[in-house]
């Protein structure tokens, strides 16, 4: 089965850091800060449509600078790495070793995947990947229906697993089975919106319930 994973909030452990260097970038730029929680809300889409979101008044240039003040904060931030949740890497290998396929579709630009990428292990685990810098943003599905193409799978025979209902929305616009996890960015309340087949509280869960839609899927 072809497993698409979301990858901050779902996988790492990234939230508290993108919402301090969000709120870092805007002192610098000059603007007022967002809450944390106007922060979490606007995390998985593509950055500069983020920014857009949170700050409305802006043009497009002041867009690209406030940009420019959050890309400099996370890279420098990122210099001590976040952590995955507890049980990715471990049940991530389980999924493999069960033949599934693995991709990754992220908000992220491809340079920060990249960056990622090149400090983790895990990375050699996914087959393919999308960007949001490189086709359309969450949650418009495309990221999606290309990864499925490229993998030759039909949508309803994939899963999307993500802790935001950008990711849920995306998948439930092709009508791709979707999986949430309780402890991201948006609460449950939200993800449910989207008619998952279950919240998972911790990453650990994801093997079973797997197994549980496979076995259902077959019936």
């Amino acid at each position: 089965m072809l497993i698409i994973f979301d990858w901050d909030g779902t996988i790492l452990d990234s939230s508290d850091k993108i919402v301090f260097c969000m709120q870092q970038g805007a002192r610098d730029f000059g603007v007022a800060e967002r809450s944390a929680d106007e922060i979490r809300n606007i995390i998985g889409l593509e950055l500069s449509l983020a920014i857009a979101y949170l700050y409305p008044e802006l043009d497009a240039k002041g867009v690209e600078d406030m940009r420019g003040h959050y890309v400099r904060c996370f890279i420098d931030a990122d210099r001590r790495p976040c952590q995955l949740f507890p049980g990715v890497t471990e049940t991530l290998y389980a999924l493999k070793d069960a033949g599934h396929d693995l991709c990754v579709a992220t908000g992220k630009s491809r340079r920060g995947l990249d960056r990622v990428f090149a400090g983790l292990d895990i990375c050699s685990l996914f087959s393919a990947s999308r960007c949001a810098d490189e086709t359309a943003s969450k949650p418009d599905p495309l990221m999606l229906r290309e990864l499925c193409a490229e993998r030759s799978v039909n949508p309803i025979d994939a899963v999307m697993v993500g802790d935001t209902e950008y990711d849920l929305e995306m998948a439930s616009r092709i009508a791709m089975p979707r999986i949430g996890v309780s402890y991201g960015a948006h609460s449950v309340e939200r993800l449910l919106r989207w008619e998952p087949l279950s919240v998972l509280d911790e990453f650990s869960e994801l093997l079973p319930e797997i197994e549980r839609h496979e076995r259902s899927f077959k019936q």
